[in-house]
C-alpha cells in the first residue's frame, strides 16, 4: 500500500505558513507500515489541485489531502475531489445542523457560507470525527481512495488517528505493530552521537531487530529514534524498553527525556517528587525560561514565579545586588539566583547572565558568553558556557542549558557534561 500526501493551501507555496502536517503524517504512515514516497504541495487552484490528485492516483494507492476544507471561497478541496470523482457535491443536513450547533454552544451565531462545509462528494463518507466545523472525507475512486482532512493540526491528527490510519491499515492488510520511542538529548552533537553509536547501530543492521535514526532539533537537543516491529504491542514494547536500555548505558545522562518529554516538563516532574519548588531571574533570557516553565500543566505546583528585568536599579531593590557586580559574570549570576531564590521563597534558584552579541564589541565577552547559576537554601555554584547562534538562539539555548543545570543537580549527577 503507497499514500500519497497533498498539502493544499497558496500560504505554504508563500512561505507564510510551514508545512509541519506532512512531516508529521509521514511519520505516521511510516509507524503504520505504509509506504509513503512521494509529498506534494499545490495552491488554492481547482485545476492544479486535480492535476495533482490525478499525478497521485497514477503512483500511489492512497491519497490524503490535508487542507482546503473550510468555508471560503479558497477552500476547493471538495471540489477538486469530486472533479476527480466524476460526481457532484451533495448537501449533507447533520453536518451542517452539527456545524450550527457548535456555534450556538459558542453563543455566536453561523455564518451561511459555513454551509458549504457540508457539501460532500456523491459517494464520499465523512469521518465520524469532527472537532472543528471541517468534516474530514473517505472518498472512494475504483480501488483507491482519497482522504481529506483539515489543516488545523489538531483537528487532523484528531481524524488521522481516529479513522485514516486504522482505515489504510484494513486496507493494506497491515497486522503487525510498528513503533517508536525517542531519546531526547542534551550535550552531544549529532555527529558525535552518531559515532558513540556507530557499533551498536551496525549490530542491529545485522540483527534487523530495531533501527536507529537521528533527529537535529537545534535548541530542543538531538532525538535518537528508535523503530522496531512485531506481532503484537507486548512484544514491541518489550523490544523497546530492552533497547532503550542499550542506549542509556552508552549514552548515559546526556538522555534527559524520553517522547514528548522537554527539559522543563522533566524538572518540574523531579521537583514536584521531592516537594521542592523553583524561581528564576531572568534578563538575557529574556523571559523564555518563566514562559517555557508556566506553560507545563500544574507548573504552578512548583513554579513559584520568575522576575525579568536588565535594570540594575530594579534588581538591587528587589533582589538585593550589590550595584558594583560586573553585570556579565558568574558573580552577577548567582547573586541573581540566590536573590530569586529567597524573593520567592523557593528552594532553587536559577539564573543566566550573558552577553548576546547586541552590540558587535564587548571588551570581556565574545557573543554567546553565559554564565549559569543555581542557588539552593545552602549552596550556590555556577558555569560558564559558550553557546552558538544570534540572539534569539543564543536566549533558546541559555535556557534550556539552565534547566539542564537544575536537572543535573536534582539527580546528583556528578560526570562532566556540556551544558
Amino acid at each position: 500500500m503507497r499514500c500519497e500526501i497533498i498539502a493544499i493551501g497558496t500560504e505554504l507555496l508563500l512561505g507564510q505558513i510551514i508545512d509541519t502536517n506532512s512531516s508529521w503524517m509521514g511519520g505516521q504512515l511510516a509507524l503504520a507500515g505504509i509506504d509513503s514516497y512521494y509529498q506534494t504541495k499545490v495552491g488554492d487552484n481547482q485545476a492544479r489541485m486535480v492535476e495533482s490528485l490525478r499525478l497521485a492516483l497514477s503512483r500511489s494507492d492512497a491519497v490524503i489531502c490535508c487542507g482546503g476544507l473550510g468555508p471560503t471561497q479558497d477552500d476547493i478541496t471538495r471540489e477538486a475531489i469530486a472533479d476527480v470523482m466524476g460526481v457532484k457535491l451533495v448537501r449533507h443536513d447533520w453536518i451542517a445542523d452539527h456545524i450550527r450547533t457548535m456555534f450556538e454552544q459558542r453563543g455566536r451565531e453561523m455564518a451561511p457560507s459555513n454551509l458549504r462545509q457540508a457539501d460532500v462528494p456523491e459517494g464520499a463518507t465523512p469521518i465520524k470525527e469532527m472537532p472543528g466545523t471541517a468534516p474530514g472525507l473517505i472518498c472512494p475512486i475504483g480501488q483507491q481512495v482519497v482522504y481529506a482532512v483539515p489543516g488545523v493540526p489538531h483537528e487532523m491528527r484528531t481524524m488521522l488517528e481516529g479513522t485514516v490510519l486504522p482505515d489504510l491499515k484494513q486496507r493494506a492488510g497491515v497486522t503487525s505493530v510498528i513503533k517508536s520511542r525517542v531519546l531526547r538529548t542534551w550535550g552531544y552533537t549529532e555527529s558525535g552521537l552518531a559515532d558513540l553509536l556507530a557499533d551498536r547501530i551496525t549490530d542491529l543492521d545485522e540483527s534487523g531487530g530495531a533501527t536507529i535514526a537521528f533527529q537535529a532539533s537545534g535548541i530542543e537537543g538531538i532525538k535518537v529514534r528508535v523503530t522496531t516491529k512485531g506481532e503484537d504491542t507486548e512484544s514491541v514494547d518489550g523490544r523497546l524498553a530492552l533497547e532503550e536500555q542499550h542506549l542509556r548505558e552508552l549514552i548515559g545522562d546526556y538522555i534527559f527525556g524520553i517522547d514528548d518529554e522537554t527539559m522543563e516538563s522533566v524538572i518540574l516532574k523531579l521537583l514536584r517528587a521531592r516537594g521542592q519548588s523553583l524561581a528564576v531571574a531572568e534578563g538575557l533570557t529574556a523571559g523564555i525560561a518563566g514562559s517555557r516553565l508556566a506553560a507545563i500543566e500544574n507548573a504552578s505546583d512548583t513554579f513559584r514565579g520568575s522576575l525579568l528585568t536588565d535594570q540594575p536599579d530594579i534588581r538591587q531593590r528587589l533582589l538585593g545586588l550589590s550595584a558594583d557586580l560586573p553585570p556579565i559574570s558568574a558573580e552577577s549570576a548567582e547573586a541573581l539566583a540566590v536573590g530569586v531564590r529567597q524573593h520567592f521563597a523557593a528552594d532553587f534558584g536559577i539564573a543566566a547572565t550573558g552577553y548576546d552579541g547586541r552590540t558587535d564589541v564587548h571588551e570581556d565577552h565574545k557573543p554567546g558568553t553565559v554564565f549559569l547559576a543555581l542557588a539552593t537554601k545552602d549552596t550556590v555554584h555556577s558555569a560558564k558556557v559558550i553557546l552558538p547562534g544570534d540572539r534569539n538562539r543564543i536566549r533558546q539555548y541559555a535556557v534550556i542549558s539552565l534547566f539542564n543545570l537544575l536537572r543535573r543537580h536534582l539527580l546528583d549527577i556528578r560526570s562532566p557534561a556540556v551544558l
